[in-house]
């Protein structure tokens, strides 16, 4: 089901806005032309984190956002439920070159996505909301968490991040306390998608959270529990016009570690060589993983019925060192987001089980998955 709550915006803004996905990721320029000065901070190796900082809003950066994922249970594991939580903030090309002192102003968009999967009920519901930042519907400060999308809201109490978001009889209010440090990852938190100039985001995550409150489904609350995991990124230009889109795993194995994996899609059908991830160890150390230190298969389809996309369903991860073995199983087959007004494209993000073997040993856990670029290939050039 969606629920669309779009805001009413100027012409220029709705037209921005059904070229945002590529705009979160693909850079202006095609790979190997030299891309027009840009008034936005780039994302390159040396940046030094401060914290709250960059926690809060960095609108020196063109593209941003606060990501939640998690798997969670009723009290006495009567039902499953995975959820995603997700603020965005972009900032209009050429906005900055603008003296406008309206409150009605458009020079940044923020938009929101949140979805619950009923896993024992077989439901997929999501909604959206986009807003300006003007007149204070929508926001994040800078150098405090705290975001906001009318009254949907992440905010940090101390060490607690809290969540709330509410839409026609559905939603969440969640209380996660981060059980690990920060995972920073690529290279000092700076994951490279490219090869040019800019071509990454600052990028770090809380990979296991403990999660409780409560969900609402269809008008009646679930008193809840169970682990989230949260990303952070920030960037002005990401991918280059050769990439279709990624397929993205997060995976959280009661053993104690997580592991990060993306795997970036090329136009010709190869696997970019900048896909990259990470392994995180019970000691919250960080190991970096280069393209070929692991593979991605998919292991089946599915098709959707909505939209006719055909998605890759169930996946086999290997790693090589540590020897990792995993089998992925989506918990849900529908778990798509199509016909939203917040961005172009169409996605698929959801929860999954997984099991398997690590250095010899059984394990098992959960996850998220994130499928970008099905069906169609992400634009490359930018609105104006």
């Amino acid at each position: 089901m969606s629920n669309l709550l779009v805001r009413v915006l100027p012409p220029r803004a709705l037209k921005l806005l059904a070229s945002v996905l590529p705009l979160l990721f693909l850079s202006g320029a095609a790979h190997g032309d030299v891309p027009a000065p840009s008034p936005f901070r780039q994302a390159v190796p040396g940046y030094v984190y401060s914290f709250p900082r960059d926690f809060g809003s960095r609108d020196d950066f063109r593209v941003e956002w606060w990501y939640y994922t998690g798997n969670l249970e009723a009290e006495g594991g009567s039902r499953a439920f995975g959820y995603q939580l997700t603020f965005f903030r972009v900032a209009l090309e050429g906005a900055e070159k603008t003296v406008n002192p309206s409150r009605w102003k458009v020079d940044q968009i923020y938009f929101a996505h949140l979805t619950l999967s009923d896993l024992d009920g077989g439901q997929f519901h999501f909604f959206e909301r986009i807003n300006r930042k003007g007149l204070g519907l929508a926001g994040a400060d800078a150098g405090s968490p705290r975001v906001w999308n009318e009254d949907w809201t992440l905010d940090a109490q101390g060490e607690k991040h809290v969540l709330k978001a509410r839409e026609s009889g559905f939603g969440l209010d969640l209380e996660l306390t981060p059980l690990k440090k920060p995972a920073f990852h690529g290279e000092d938190g700076v994951s490279l998608k490219g090869q040019d100039a800019g071509n990454a985001s600052h990028y770090f995550s809380y990979t296991r959270m403990r999660t409780q409150g409560r969900v609402l489904l269809d008008g009646k609350e679930h008193k809840v529990r169970g682990t989230s995991w949260m990303d952070r990124e920030f960037s002005s230009n990401q991918l280059n016009g050769g990439q279709a889109g990624w397929d993205w795993f997060s995976v959280k194995l009661d053993n104690g570690r997580e592991i990060m994996l993306y795997q970036l899609r090329l136009k010709d059908g190869g696997i970019d060589p900048y896909s990259s991830g990470s392994l995180i160890l019970e000691d919250d150390s960080v190991r970096r993983l280069a393209r070929e230190d692991f593979s991605i298969a998919s292991a089946g389809r599915w098709t959707s019925k909505h939209t006719g996309i055909e998605y890759p369903s169930g996946w086999e991860l290997d790693i090589k060192n540590p020897k990792v073995r995993l089998v992925v199983e989506p918990d849900l087959k529908d778990q798509e987001l199509y016909n939203l007004r917040s961005i172009s494209g169409t996605y698929w993000e959801g929860s999954v089980s997984v099991k398997g073997d690590y250095a010899g040993s059984a394990v098992k856990g959960k996850g998220y998955v994130e499928l970008v670029g099905y069906g169609k290939a992400l634009k490359q050039v930018l609105p104006e």
